[in-house]
């Protein structure tokens, strides 16, 4: 059964968050990124960026905006809005949208179709209606040349149901939760987006829930081994260990019960069980660092959960990122992680941008300012394809890490930080 999607949207306007099409007072939360870091946390399938720009100069800030919002969600993101030409599509797809949107009210964007379609696939193309019409007299195109349709009116998505299988997204900012439900109770669209489904306050991951249990199939967390089968202590409860997803920095230890196990399944967010309050909790409910689930698993004895959170804040409620911040024995060792390598240099060479140290060559780079350091990174990138010529790995290989040493100089000075880079190859890959 295909699963129905609940998506947010995002109104961009001036390089913020809007309310609406035709409200352009500020969003409650107005940072881009925040807020698409916050949707994909909190259970969105996908993302619906609108840019409202006005001219053309608006809309490659608003690219952009979308560009970065595409660097944090994890979750797939369609744009729409002011496109009108086959380079307004490129920009968007190359910026990591997964598809972009032609507003059929307008007659170039309907000749465009064909066009972007052969060129970056159907996948990556919607098309965007308002009025039956635009619908009907296109349709064959429309199936042909797009994989989605954006209907702008709850009458419009029965309309093309009748005429269609297409999947349809109705984007209808007049709805509660239970028009919501009603609407993805019926055969008609294959998701929502929204007023209420972007809205803050709105619990997706509990929406969800609700929606399975009136047995609409949506994306939820369930466990593929049922909790009768772990393996539990005295106390009927599993200690967990909890990882942050992207460095895999061990945060905290807590337990669960199987009401606390089933409540992180429902929400989205880890729940514990307090063995010296003795009551459930919701990591976060009072401070407001909250742990999003990212993956459970269980050890080979079924005994202990691993679990990966995005973590806002502190784990530890000493106000520290970790629990674990309290050595008591240390040998030396070289930490031979890449990642760890590349983001302890960079932050030695950031340190140096920040605090200057006499003598440091680092920041006589960074006096000598962006032209220099451009020089540096060419003569560098030379000197590898000279090694490259030559047998001696010993020599490719130092002229590589000179090479990586003077763009992280470059990143440090642009701004740029080791995670914008895997962001934008994970995009790629």
């Amino acid at each position: 059964m295909k699963k129905k999607s609940i998506v947010p949207c995002i109104y961009l306007f001036s390089g913020q968050a809007v309310a609406g099409f035709k409200e352009r007072n500020v969003f409650e939360c107005k940072d881009v990124q925040e807020l698409a870091g916050f949707y994909s946390d909190n259970g969105a399938d996908e993302l619906l960026v609108f840019d409202l720009s006005g001219d053309d100069p608006s809309h490659e800030e608003a690219i952009a905006n979308i560009k970065q919002i595409c660097s944090v969600s994890e979750v797939p993101v369609t744009a729409a809005g002011n496109i009108k030409r086959m380079e307004d599509v490129k920009k968007l797809i190359y910026a990591g949208c997964s598809r972009a949107v032609l507003n059929f009210s307008k007659e170039s964007n309907i000749q465009l179709l064909e066009e972007v379609s052969k060129k970056f696939g159907k996948e990556k193309i919607a098309v965007c209606v308002a009025k039956k019409e635009e619908f009907s007299d296109h349709q064959q195109d429309i199936e042909t040349y797009a994989s989605l349709v954006i209907c702008l009116k709850e009458i419009l998505q029965e309309e093309v149901r009748r005429l269609s299988d297409i999947p349809i997204l109705l984007l209808c900012d007049r709805m509660d939760e239970e028009q919501v439900t009603a609407v993805l109770e019926s055969d008609g669209a294959d998701g929502v987006t929204g007023a209420w489904v972007s809205a803050l306050d709105t619990q997706l991951m509990q929406l969800k829930t609700t929606l399975k249990g009136k047995g609409i199939a949506v994306n939820t967390l369930e466990s593929s081994i049922p909790w009768s089968e772990f393996k539990k202590n005295s106390d009927n409860m599993v200690p967990v260990v909890v990882q942050d997803y992207k460095t895999d920095e061990v945060l905290m230890v807590a337990y669960m019960n199987e009401e606390a196990f089933n409540t992180t399944l429902e929400t989205g967010k880890m729940t514990y069980y307090s063995r010296s309050r003795n009551e459930l909790w919701t990591k976060g409910m009072t401070s407001g660092h909250v742990q999003y689930v990212k993956s459970l698993s269980i050890d080979c004895d079924k005994d202990t959960i691993l679990a990966k959170v995005s973590q806002v804040g502190a784990a530890c409620h000493t106000g520290n990122r970790s629990c674990f911040f309290t050595e008591l024995v240390r040998k030396e060792y070289k930490d031979s992680n890449p990642l760890h390598v590349f983001q302890n240099v960079y932050n030695v060479i950031l340190d140096r941008k920040i605090h200057p140290k006499d003598g440091s060559y680092t920041n006589y780079l960074f006096d000598k300012g962006i032209d220099k350091i451009l020089k540096k990174v060419g003569e560098e990138c030379t000197e590898i394809v000279i090694a490259a010529k030559n047998p001696d790995r010993e020599e490719i290989k130092y002229e590589i890490s000179d090479f990586l040493y003077h763009v992280m100089v470059l990143m440090a000075e642009k701004g740029v930080t080791w995670e914008d880079i895997t962001s934008e190859l994970e995009h790629r890959s």
